[in-house]
């Protein structure tokens, strides 16, 4: 109960400044980049994220380091985290309902805030983050570009399934 009230708080503060803020972002995604269905949907928030309420992090950028969190790197590959500014740590449903909210698309996760609704959903979502890459493929999205030094490359990444 205490993260839904904490997501309740959040979704209100933001919804109330309209401008674009010069403060830290309201809450950072951890995100899975090598995946292509999270990097397109990290890509996606960002670019509806026009008034910098959100910041991105792969996890699997060379020196992550999740010890800060308080988290494992097991626990990030299982599911989406993100971090609000006073440092509450959200976990998956969580940090998609505070995320699309943020950006001002709180209406697409709408299933999200049904309290009879979670307990399925969060097991699909479970399922689905699993089983990311596969599903990543089937939804037809390619590989993701690596670039390093101005140099880019794309690799395929589903030996990982």
């Amino acid at each position: 109960m205490t993260e839904i009230k904490e997501v309740s708080l959040i979704m209100h503060t933001s919804q109330n400044n309209p401008k674009p803020s010069t403060q830290p972002p309201s809450l950072r995604l951890y995100f899975d980049g090598r995946c292509p269905f999270c990097a397109a949907e990290m890509a996606r928030l960002a670019r509806w994220d026009s008034h910098g309420h959100l910041a991105f992090e792969d996890i699997t950028a060379a020196g992550f380091d999740p010890t800060p969190l308080g988290v494992t790197m097991a626990d990030l590959d299982r599911e989406l985290h993100s971090q609000t500014a006073n440092g509450t740590l959200l976990v998956g449903l969580d940090s998609m309902l505070v995320a699309y909210t943020l950006v001002g698309r709180g209406f697409m996760v709408l299933p999200l805030r049904v309290r009879w609704l979670r307990p399925l959903l969060a097991r699909g979502y479970r399922a689905f983050a699993r089983n990311r890459y596969r599903f990543s493929r089937w939804m037809g999205h390619g590989p993701v570009a690596q670039c390093t030094d101005g140099v880019c490359a794309t690799r395929t990444l589903y030996t990982q399934d």
